[in-house]
């Protein structure tokens, strides 16, 4: 990842008005913020996975995920489930592993990709 110049920002998240996007079961909560333009921009989010969620596609976009609260299941196209919980973090690149997420008890994430 490389980081375009973009001066210094303090998030109060509490005030980001969340963007609700629906998954093939249950609803995922972005709060978003992007920062620099084109290729370049980030983009960090917190995002909340209502119980029960389960992605509706199968993302090629690199992240890096930690998982501030509850629980998720990160399916590979591989076969190969990678459990989050509290505390755990991952990442993966762009276009290196085709990923799915689904929750049961449902889960808080800070993002940047």
């Amino acid at each position: 990842m490389k980081m375009p110049p973009f001066p210094i920002e303090l998030i109060d998240w509490n005030t980001v008005e969340p963007e609700r996007h629906p998954g093939e079961a249950g609803h995922a909560e972005w709060r978003v913020k992007s920062f620099g333009e084109g290729d370049s921009r980030i983009r960090v989010r917190i995002v909340d996975y209502s119980p029960g969620y389960i992605s509706d596609h199968w993302c090629l976009k690199g992240h890096v995920i930690y998982c501030l609260e509850g629980g998720m299941d990160t399916y590979l196209k591989d076969g190969r489930v990678l459990s989050l919980r509290p505390g755990m973090s991952y990442q993966v690149g762009d276009n290196a592993e085709a990923h799915a997420s689904r929750t049961a008890t449902g889960v808080k994430l800070f993002i940047v990709d």
